[in-house]
């Protein structure tokens, strides 16, 4: 590589997945900024792992910090910050938990891990997961994610999943309305078990809110019956936070919005704060004891890492903070239905805190991902990031800005958000 040549010389060609054209060179709070000194309000909060949006001082001090100590030391051994990140989650979590397993590097590798709890605290194999549910990448959770797209490449399906349908009132499976369905979608999975599992079912593993599938919110008393019927049954219910945790939905965890008390809870992404990769398994007493030879990664436990967590655990617990979140997502969803509600390519606008989605369809009023697509693509001309669902299949566009946004910030975005369709839709 030739380093004396011009900034911003150096193409893309060794860069083994697509790109944009765009290179970014500096973030700061909640906006992004490219070579040409263009911002954007990072409505994708990177890939939702911008808790605290780009730079926080707290996360690269503690950072800083540490590295200046110990980076990196097998996960054998004991180190205070790792005893204090594992205390402090637990410590947050809901009644009931006690464990952490911070020994994973992915929100992939935390759900695999809680499955792999569950399957050795009940003796039993199946995993029932939603249709629209996005669990990670790695063969197992790819297997037991919903669209088939998603395991269309796989050699071999990993064995043992169960997809059942998603919680989605707007789109309702049975053809009910929640008026006058009775939780048909709970009701049912009894069935499912009988007729499509091999009988034997070692969890239900689901999204407080889905996250890649379309931002879809259950309806009021949904988990409440979920959770009945998983303990009736001894079967694990795990809570699948990766995208929801750590204040993204105006609480510490989205599970205490629904008043769940999960068997396990997984983790990623917004616990780093400002980008740090730190992942982990929340449990229960009955869950512990999983060996190390089953599940842990080189990279699981990080120091630098952790420490990070710990200051973004720091922030976000603070009452204060945590209203703001709730405060900028109300005021972003008011403001929105308020203008957007007469649009006919809008069909919802629904979310919790700052995960917030907007459903787009076509003048007949069916989903239109091409109309989706071509809207987030365009977005960037108004200054916004935004990220749509099912990997550019599904008609949502996701807006989940880093949770420092203030109501500035959020009528910007409604600014910018309006324009984009008032342009777009004319």
């Amino acid at each position: 590589m030739n380093l004396g040549m011009a900034p911003g010389a150096i193409d893309a060609s060794a860069v083994y997945y697509d790109v944009s054209k765009l290179k970014m060179v500096r973030g700061e709070g909640v906006y992004l900024f490219d070579e040409l000194g263009q911002s954007y309000i990072d409505c994708a909060s990177a890939t939702f792992n911008l808790s605290l949006g780009y730079g926080h001082p707290a996360v690269l001090k503690a950072m800083r910090e540490q590295a200046e100590t110990l980076v990196h030391v097998t996960s054998s051994f004991q180190t205070d910050v790792i005893n204090a990140l594992c205390a402090r989650l637990v410590e947050l979590a809901p009644s009931g938990m006690s464990r952490v397993h911070l020994k994973v590097s992915s929100g992939s590798a935390a759900n695999e891990g809680a499955i792999k709890m569950a399957q050795r605290a009940t003796g039993a194999r199946d995993v029932i997961t939603l249709f629209r549910s996005h669990h990670g990448q790695t063969t197992m959770t790819a297997s037991m994610s919903g669209n088939a797209f998603r395991r269309a490449p796989l050699v071999d399906v990993h064995p043992g999943g169960l997809l059942i349908p998603d919680p989605y009132c707007k789109r309702c499976f049975y053809g009910q309305t929640p008026e006058s369905c009775g939780l048909v979608c709970v009701d049912r999975i009894d069935q499912f078990i009988e007729f499509a599992s091999r009988g034997d079912v070692a969890a239900v593993m689901i999204e407080p809110i889905s996250g890649n599938g379309g931002n879809i919110v259950p309806p009021p008393g949904y988990f409440t019956a979920l959770q009945a019927f998983c303990r009736e049954r001894n079967i694990k219910l795990i809570m699948d936070e990766v995208q929801t945790a750590i204040g993204r939905t105006g609480r510490m965890f989205a599970s205490e919005h629904f008043g769940v008390e999960p068997d396990a809870i997984t983790l990623a992404k917004g616990l780093g704060g400002s980008g740090a990769q730190v992942a982990g398994i929340i449990t229960t007493e009955e869950l512990a004891g999983l060996p190390s030879s089953e599940h842990s990664f080189t990279y699981g436990s990080n120091l630098v890492a952790a420490a990070a967590g710990l200051a973004t655990l720091e922030i976000v617990s603070q009452e204060s903070f945590l209203k703001n979140v709730r405060d900028t997502g109300d005021h972003i969803m008011r403001r929105l239905r308020a203008s957007l509600g007469t649009c006919r390519n809008v069909f919802d606008i629904r979310g919790v805190g700052l995960m917030i989605g907007v459903e787009i369809v076509d003048d007949s009023g069916a989903p239109s991902s091409t109309l989706t697509n071509h809207l987030a693509n365009q977005a960037m001309e108004h200054g916004l990031i935004l990220r749509t669902s099912r990997y550019g299949r599904g008609n949502v566009l996701k807006i989940r800005p880093p949770l420092i946004l203030t109501i500035a910030e959020a009528d910007l975005i409604c600014d910018r958000f309006e324009a984009l369709l008032a342009t777009e839709l004319s």
